[in-house]
């Protein structure tokens, strides 16, 4: 596949994405932008979060992953549907009752202001650092089979990816990314289905003959045993289940989409129904994944463009552009964008709801529309910068599957969010404010510090993802020192 097919194809396809836009973005206001004015329907925001939550690096990682880790991921997905009942059950109807709009509004009411700045930068934080990576794993497929061809350098491919994510996100934000995210899903599901087929077909494999051959191969194994191992089955199933709360439930871009329902059972509805698919879909991956690997054992040393992988991540590009046919390349390639884009609307509009709300205090303060829409746009733009350096800088490290990086951050990240709402939702005890911010900066580092050193302290132990529940805990144990006693309230009151 040549590089200029593949920028046709990006070109066509992002006309599509703009033409959707146009027709979504029309007469949005602010409310519009943060929440939909609560008119989405519940099927469509289930339809399009499928996208939203895979991303560029499912669709490339875990097809990769599975060269090293077999299915142990399907684990994580098990948890993942776990986790997605205990938001639906017990986060969502938390949101709704309070009538928020960043879901962090809830820490200043439990804990007050100091908890809330702090549970919203450390989203921020979180969702920049999350989004980056997701986005280089596009742009640099697009730099490496499109544009190094060209000798156009990195930073023009990552500052007009950017672009065009700001042109279409700009003044629609959450009432227009429900709508694309629908098409984007439709078109990244297709791709998964079609690439399989592609590429059985290039190894004249039935689909009785891929079924027999991945279950009868070690590429199928779901359950390592082994408790040192960081894919123990325990560790991954809570590991998925807690990775879900916090990456989806305390989230402000997923639960910003489920919020702009019409109520909260039509949230629920979408909730229930999404994470029962996502389970389907992300096992879907996985067998894209062991044809991937057969397809490259058939090859051997006929692999065209091996000098390409670098990492697992790099296998299904590679395979698709330069060893199938044009039209297989062309269905992995909107695929990809289909996934890349959802991950990369979403978190901006997200960054930029919860920085006006949650730092700037856009809601609160009596501002004028105009002045308002003027501040919205500064901080979005002001964030496609960052989230730009941000890619940049992943460039230079880009040394392991993304998804495996993606998930380590989150468990620094996230860990205190985790402690945070656990602790307000758990126990009726008031904390101390101004120490909050402290406790959720010494959680991270302590965490760091006992993961680094575990193997040493704890016979052997690998922490994996469940990284993130012994930060969330640490959170959960600080907040308990700097409880307020009930003797200290009452003598408040005297």
């Amino acid at each position: 596949m040549t590089p200029q097919l593949i920028l046709i194809t990006f070109l066509v396809y992002t006309t599509l994405l703009f033409f959707v836009t146009w027709l979504t973005a029309r007469k949005s206001t602010s409310e519009g932008f943060f929440i939909g004015n609560k008119t989405s329907p519940w099927l469509v925001v289930a339809y399009g979060m499928i996208g939203a939550s895979l991303s560029g690096v499912t669709f490339m990682s875990v097809p990769g992953w599975v060269k090293d880790t077999q299915f142990s991921y399907m684990m994580v997905v098990f948890g993942y549907l776990f986790g997605y009942i205990v938001i639906t059950t017990v986060l969502l109807p938390l949101y709704y009752r309070l009538n928020l709009t960043s879901i962090y509004t809830y820490l200043e009411q439990r804990y007050g202001r100091a908890s809330y700045k702090t549970g919203s930068l450390f989203f921020i934080l979180s969702r920049t650092i999350g989004a980056s990576l997701r986005m280089f794993l596009v742009v640099n497929v697009l730099q490496v089979f499109v544009f190094d061809a060209w000798n156009i350098p990195f930073i023009v491919t990552v500052s007009v990816f950017i672009l065009l994510i700001i042109l279409y996100t700009f003044k629609g934000g959450i009432k227009t990314i429900i709508w694309t995210d629908t098409l984007q899903t439709t078109f990244m599901l297709l791709a998964v289905i079609l690439s399989i087929v592609f590429i059985c077909q290039e190894i004249n494999f039935s689909f009785s003959d891929m079924i027999s051959k991945i279950f009868n191969s070690d590429s199928s194994n779901i359950l390592v045993t082994d408790w040192h191992d960081k894919r123990f089955f325990v560790k991954q199933f809570f590991s998925g289940m807690f990775i879900t709360i916090v990456m989806t439930g305390l989230d402000q871009e997923m639960m910003q989409k489920n919020l702009s329902c019409k109520n909260l059972r039509s949230a629920q509805k979408n909730m229930f129904s999404f994470s029962f698919v996502l389970v389907f879909v992300n096992f879907l991956f996985l067998i894209l994944g062991a044809v991937l690997l057969f397809y490259m054992m058939s090859k051997g040393t006929l692999l065209n463009g091996a000098d390409l992988i670098k990492t697992t991540d790099d296998c299904f590009p590679v395979i698709a552009l330069k060893n199938l046919a044009p039209l297989a390349g062309i269905v992995f390639f909107i695929g990809l964008i289909s996934a890349a884009y959802p991950s990369a609307d979403g978190a901006l509009t997200s960054l930029t709801t919860s920085f006006c709300i949650d730092i700037l205090g856009l809601k609160k303060k009596n501002i004028p529309e105009v002045k308002k829409v003027k501040t919205r746009y500064l901080v979005h733009l002001s964030f496609a910068v960052l989230l730009m350096l941000f890619i940049i800088f992943f460039r230079s490290i880009n040394d392991k599957a993304i998804i495996d990086k993606l998930f380590t951050i989150a468990g620094y990240t996230y860990g205190p969010l985790l402690g945070l709402y656990s602790f307000g939702l758990f126990t009726k005890l008031k904390v101390k404010d101004r120490f909050v911010p402290i406790v959720a900066i010494l959680s991270p580092v302590i965490c760091y510090i006992i993961s680094t050193n575990s193997v040493e302290w704890f016979n052997g132990y690998k922490f994996g993802f469940e990284l993130l529940i012994l930060n969330g805990f640490l959170t959960f144990t600080g907040l308990y020192f700097i409880r307020i006693h009930k003797k200290n309230s009452l003598n408040k009151a005297i």
